[in-house]
């Protein structure tokens, strides 16, 4: 909408992060995106986030919005005028939250102890992450995206996570084997909008590395 302005608290490597830059540059919306170190957390996202003090945080016209799913929503519905992410139908928009949702609550919890932890409590992290995975590629199924032949939410919700895979990969010493998933990462990361939006999956196995260190786990 012209006129509006639009602030992008954010860190660069952040999936969730990465899932509204998506968002923004499906719908062509201008704004400006600042960097947030999250060892040091600026008093402007102290403020625009207070529950969570969490990124991203999209502040619209002063007003801001939390958590990246319901950002995403949000971009959505405000834009509603140019590639539509959610589907129309109330039991398709219903099955793609709760795919979306699903991302959240079981990849990114599994490839967070993955990295996090090791020994037992690794090794059944990558137990999870795999079955997880799978279970993704079986809903994708043929389909060229989650929602059937249009780039949409659930694509957008899980595409930041497979630049992590090579962290995850690399921490965990395994190879995740789901090939129509691999061949649907390629279709998402042919979008300009995708592709210019993610973070490096090497970026991102070094910002690990140095949590890693951080917390003393080696």
């Amino acid at each position: 909408m012209a006129g509006d302005k639009v602030v992008l608290l954010d860190t660069h490597v952040s999936a969730f992060g990465m899932r509204v830059r998506i968002a923004l540059a499906e719908k062509g919306i201008e704004h400006e995106y600042k960097e947030e170190n999250l060892a040091d957390k600026s008093p402007l996202l102290l403020e625009m986030n207070r529950v969570h003090k969490k990124i991203p945080v999209l502040i619209h016209n002063g007003k801001p919005v939390c958590e990246s799913l319901i950002i995403v929503q949000y971009i959505d519905e405000v834009w509603h005028d140019k590639n539509p992410l959610l589907p129309s139908d109330p039991y398709q928009r219903a099955q793609a939250r709760f795919w979306a949702d699903f991302v959240d609550k079981k990849l990114y919890d599994a490839g967070w102890r993955l990295w996090a932890t090791k020994g037992e409590e690794q090794e059944a992290a990558k137990k999870e992450l795999i079955g997880t995975v799978k279970t993704l590629e079986a809903e994708l199924g043929d389909k060229t995206y989650f929602g059937g032949e249009d780039f949409g939410y659930v694509d957008v919700a899980l595409i930041p996570f497979y630049n992590w895979f090579y962290t995850y990969e690399t921490c965990g010493n395994f190879k995740i084997e789901c090939p129509k998933l691999v061949e649907w990462a390629k279709r998402c990361m042919q979008r300009e909008t995708v592709s210019k939006s993610l973070a490096d999956p090497h970026k991102i196995y070094e910002f690990v590395v140095s949590l890693k260190k951080k917390f003393g786990i080696e």
